[in-house]
């Protein structure tokens, strides 16, 4: 199966990895901010134009959202076409006494509970390849074909705005940003970057066999690239400093991210930049703090003080969603949206005290209108979370909370 990846064409171009390294490099220096995010865990049976679609809607919506509001520029990236897989904290799951080796993503076994789905199957791998290199193709058929010109902001709102609080305050934003489309095509402007959108792709490189088996050595420089995705991040579970995952990102040269939990000490972050950042080149490292909204106004402080005293350039990013799971009485994996909420007000108010910049925003995400998070301003309760809860791991914010998210991320980034 590696051989056969082995002689598979890139998903994306090593030229688009260089890309965004450089839009990321003006995220670190402080001129542009990150908005990443997508499913927990993709499914090979989501990969439709309309699950798609959905997502890459919500993601343009949040996207207009903050470039207009905060008056900065956004850094697409989605959390698509490779997070087929999962790290797991337990190798085994019990139910009714029946005990089966852990669902670990749709690349490796499936979410059915039987003992046929949950056997691994190196066939899989193939699988997540052509379901990744479908996702890619509708991605940039939607992105060049006309889908995200700016002047569609109404159309990406048309279903949604009657039924959402969330939505009609996003449709009060688009008839602003209709008003100032037109009074530029008034005066003769009519920029092509409001035409198409820069959106790259990204995933946890967690199954080394697959990553490596899609790493190529770039014909122009020599150089060794990860063609699976745009940007590839490291997880809070597989950081370990003499670990094979650091080991793989130390000798690739796109854009790389670790997940930094509450356990992360200042001297870990600098051997992080020492090992992945030699040459301290800004968009190269991505810091995605998860900390939890109880302990990133404690633990956060120091990291960031420590890291910037030593010169280097990094892109520091909230994840919101990693540290504040809980299980409901249901039984059902959920986050409170104002945990989620309050960890990002957590994060900008240490880079405020310290005079440094609120890189971005990683969230898990869906276009569906599904219950999993409870709370946000089109409220969900924890008795509604059975109604649609689709996710196939951890808990996802819907349409609606990720807008009101965009708008209060927006109004926090102004207030910097």
């Amino acid at each position: 199966m590696i051989a056969d990846l082995e002689s598979y064409p890139p998903l994306v171009f090593a030229g688009e990895c260089d890309q965004l390294r450089a839009r990321m490099a003006a995220v670190a220096k402080g001129e542009a901010f990150l908005l990443q995010g997508g499913d927990c865990a993709e499914a090979f049976d989501a990969v439709s134009a309309d699950h798609i679609r959905s997502k890459l809607k919500t993601l343009l919506q949040m996207g207009a959202v903050l470039t207009y509001a905060a008056s900065v520029p956004v850094v697409k990236v989605g959390r698509i076409a490779g997070q087929y897989s999962k790290p797991r904290s337990k190798n085994t799951e019990t139910r009714d006494g029946v005990t089966l080796p852990t669902y670990r993503g749709d690349s490796v076994n499936g979410f059915e509970f039987n003992e046929a789905a949950r056997v691994p199957d190196p066939e899989r791998l193939k699988r997540m390849y052509h379901a990744s290199a479908s996702t890619l193709n509708l991605v940039r058929a939607f992105t060049t074909g006309g889908y995200a010109d700016l002047r569609q902001v109404h159309a990406w709102n048309q279903d949604f705005v009657k039924s959402s609080p969330s939505g009609q305050r996003y449709e009060q934003l688009a008839r602003e940003i209709d008003n100032a489309l037109n009074f530029m095509h008034a005066c003769g402007a009519d920029p092509e970057e409001f035409k198409t959108v820069e959106f790259y792709a990204s995933h946890e490189a967690l199954l080394l066999d697959y990553e490596s088996a899609l790493t190529r050595v770039d014909s122009r420089t020599g150089q060794l690239y990860d063609v699976s995705g745009h940007m590839v991040w490291i997880g809070e579970r597989t950081r370990q400093l003499d670990g094979a995952h650091i080991e793989f990102a130390s000798k690739i040269r796109n854009p790389i991210g670790i997940k930094l939990g509450p356990t992360t000490t200042a001297e870990e972050a600098l051997t992080y930049i020492d090992r992945l950042d030699p040459d301290r080149e800004p968009g190269r490292l991505t810091f995605i703090v998860r900390m939890g909204a109880d302990k990133i106004r404690d633990r956060l402080p120091e990291l960031v003080e420590k890291v910037t005293a030593s010169g280097a350039t990094v892109a520091w990013v909230t994840d919101p969603m990693h540290g504040n799971t809980f299980e409901a009485a249901s039984g059902h994996k959920t986050r409170r949206f104002d945990d989620v909420l309050d960890e990002v007000k957590g994060f900008f108010e240490v880079h405020k005290a310290l005079g440094t910049h609120p890189g971005g925003i990683h969230v898990e995400l869906t276009g569906d209108d599904v219950t999993e998070c409870v709370g946000g301003g089109d409220e969900i309760f924890v008795d509604d979370l059975h109604q649609r809860y689709e996710t196939a791991c951890d808990p996802r914010l819907n349409r609606s909370q990720s807008l009101d998210l965009a708008f209060l991320v927006a109004e926090m980034y102004r207030d910097q």
